[in-house]
């Protein structure tokens, strides 16, 4: 065994103790949320613990117990002379406004799924089999769509979209739209809602997410240019569509090729194919930072085990990096493929034919 650094050694076991501090947390943001703790200190007054157990309905002992947590989190303020605690604007903005463009409250939902399926995906390690989309647990779908909703309410219509040669303009006459790989319906929602004239269609294979996305659609009030169905990527109805568009799901599929080909055939001449993928680079050393940190992560509990349990069973991951989705999209017959805009989460890409 080589010897030990012993600086190097506190310095990791310091940083395990960050990870296992942050760990630990997770179920206590997520009865935060649940409980309403952090929308009831949204307006930035200071509170005991007994003032919050009041505003919320709940135990102060236990309550005392959960803001103490998070005061050693930096997630509330403590004031000793007061006995009381604040939710600066800063971190509300994280946990108590759902609409906000930093909101993480859908990651710790997901984090949650990750801990309650681990072991499905531990049995898969040893098989080599994949573990469906379909087979996870259902706050693995809430969480989804919760951690990417703010950054599609952010970017998609006056960034994403934009970006795109001449997109825009043909959903402000009408256009005729495909949204692949759907879930819960938000991305759809965001264009119908922007684009009143052009007719929204949300694909996704998984019939609960489907039966949700309509519900928010009924919701929002969109009835009348967006729908959903249930169809997979490669073989949802319709052709001459102006635009197809993939959100954070093209590396989950068994077969992202046979998927492009689906939608180059489906396209209208003249009709774009907008990618939107997690943030990588191309190369491994290049994406061991924190955004390749999470994405790894979910990747490996999720995103690979859903691709391996479909035909083919590809794998791209969800670090798959721009090169190796140029190589899938190209597969599927598209011979123009450009990055047309980022952001630190997402990049989007655009396909023509």
């Amino acid at each position: 065994m080589p010897a030990i650094d012993q600086e190097k050694m506190e310095k990791f076991v310091g940083r395990m103790l960050q990870d296992l501090g942050g760990a630990m947390l997770v179920p206590l943001v997520l009865i935060g949320d649940r409980l309403g703790f952090y929308k009831a200190m949204r307006d930035g007054w200071p509170l005991t613990a007994e003032e919050l157990a009041k505003r919320t309905g709940t135990a102060e002992r236990y309550v005392r117990e959960w803001l103490s947590a998070n005061a050693a989190a930096g997630y509330v303020e403590y004031n000793p002379t007061a006995g009381s605690f604040t939710l600066p604007a800063e971190q509300a903005a994280v946990f108590a406004d759902d609409d906000s463009p930093v909101c993480m409250l859908g990651a710790f939902d997901v984090a949650e799924a990750n801990v309650r399926d681990y072991e499905t995906v531990l049995a898969a390690f040893k098989s080599g089999k994949g573990v469906g989309w379909h087979e996870h647990s259902p706050c693995l779908f809430r969480g989804t769509e919760r951690f990417f909703r703010p950054g599609y309410t952010a970017h998609l219509v006056d960034q994403w979209l934009p970006a795109l040669e001449g997109v825009v303009d043909k959903l402000k006459r009408g256009a005729k739209v495909a949204d692949v790989g759907c879930g819960h319906g938000w991305s759809t929602i965001l264009m119908g809602r922007a684009f009143p004239t052009s007719q929204i269609i949300g694909f996704d294979y998984h019939e609960p997410s489907i039966a949700r996305a309509r519900d928010v659609a009924r919701e929002a009030g969109l009835t009348g240019n967006v729908r959903f169905e249930r169809a997979a990527a490669k073989d949802f109805p319709g052709t001459g569509y102006d635009l197809v568009t993939f959100f954070d799901c093209l590396h989950d599929m068994g077969d992202p090729a046979g998927a492009a080909a689906h939608v180059r055939q489906s396209l209208d001449r003249d009709g774009t194919w907008m990618i939107v993928e997690p943030f990588a680079h191309d190369r491994l050393e290049d994406n061991l930072n924190p955004v390749g940190r999470l994405y790894y992560a979910a990747s490996t509990i999720v995103c690979t085990p859903a691709s391996l349990s479909q035909e083919v069973g590809l794998g791209l991951g969800a670090q798959a990096g721009e090169a190796r989705l140029r190589q899938v999209v190209t597969a599927g017959g598209f011979t123009r493929f450009r990055r047309a805009t980022e952001t630190p989460f997402n990049f989007v890409l655009e396909a023509r034919p």
